[in-house]
């Protein structure tokens, strides 16, 4: 890949199940530093637990769900089950966790010099997105997608369609960051 060579922070991105960690393991191999905003985002929700079970526990408690785990952890499932079905709620907890996920990402880009961010949506967040030089977007074929869904996630078809569903513009809002864009066919 060294069409890359000449850029320091890039964003690998693409639809659920493309194969973007398997891209970035590629990377990492010729000296490009990965972060995963997923596993950003879980330390995030983890470290300002106390203001998302202030802000969610009574909605959740209406549902019947616990959003705290006995060992006072926050239960991210069941936050997922109350937040994603209500976007008034789900732009509250990004508004919560989008700072910390900002900076802790900034802390990582501090500390490397090649930087991948692993991240599905960045476009979400403009802060990091305009940090990176170029868009990395990974694709593949549907039926790889979902194969590779239901064997790596266990999850009902029905909720893999719906999240390839959510995910069905996302090259077009990459474009519209103006951002270099390198298109990889990860079959």
């Amino acid at each position: 890949m060294d069409e890359l060579s000449k850029y320091n922070i890039i964003c690998v991105t693409g639809q659920m199940a493309a194969g973007k960690n398997y891209i970035c393991s590629k990377l990492e191999k010729e000296d490009w530093q990965a972060t995963d905003l997923d596993l950003t985002a879980h330390q995030a929700i983890e470290e300002c637990k106390d203001e998302i079970i202030s802000a969610f526990k009574g909605e959740a408690e209406k549902l019947g769900l616990g959003i705290e785990n006995a060992d006072g952890s926050i239960n991210r499932r069941n936050l997922g089950r109350l937040l994603f079905k209500n976007p008034s709620l789900l732009a509250r907890q990004e508004s919560i966790i989008y700072p910390k996920i900002i900076s802790l990402t900034k802390d990582f880009i501090a500390q490397n010099q090649k930087v991948i961010i692993n991240a599905t949506v960045l476009f979400k967040t403009p802060e990091l997105l305009n940090l990176c030089d170029a868009i990395v977007f990974v694709k593949a074929p549907f039926i790889t997608r979902l194969l590779r869904a239901r064997s790596r996630d266990h999850l009902p078809l029905r909720q893999i369609l719906h999240r390839f569903h959510a995910q069905k513009n996302l090259l077009k809002e990459y474009q519209k960051s103006g951002k270099p864009i390198i298109i990889i066919n990860n079959k």
